[in-house]
């Protein structure tokens, strides 16, 4: 059964920084486009960032970009999304994906992700 496993999550302040983990099942994670979203409670699912891991080629949303930082460490098969100056705003259950093949033009399209994870809540108190 293919795996993805989110981890990192909890109840924070305002202005705290969270870093949460995707450990894949090694044959989805090589050479695959890996995306974090969020769901906050009567909100769309939101593309946040991506990263094709074959050469760590990377991609955020502009609601995010200079706030969050997506990386890889291929030796753990994990991808991480680090958050930083966290908002109320920001509270959501965070997934990640992976989309086979590079990320596209279109990488923030739910609809082209194969495989995903149960999600970690996130909680941004002020």
């Amino acid at each position: 059964q293919v795996q993805l496993l989110e981890s990192g999550g909890g109840s924070v302040q305002t202005g705290d920084s969270l870093r949460l983990s995707c450990a894949a099942d090694p044959y989805i994670y090589s050479k695959n486009c890996v995306g974090w979203f969020r769901e906050a409670p009567g909100k769309e699912l939101e593309g946040l960032a991506a990263v094709y891991t074959s050469d760590g080629s990377t991609y955020y949303a502009d609601s995010v970009k200079g706030r969050f930082t997506i990386s890889q460490d291929n030796a753990k098969n994990t991808v991480y999304l680090q958050m930083n100056r966290l908002k109320p705003e920001d509270t959501a259950m965070y997934y990640c994906a992976v989309d086979l093949g590079r990320c596209k033009a279109t990488w923030a399209r739910s609809k082209h992700y194969n495989y995903w994870g149960q999600g970690t809540q996130v909680t941004v108190s002020s």
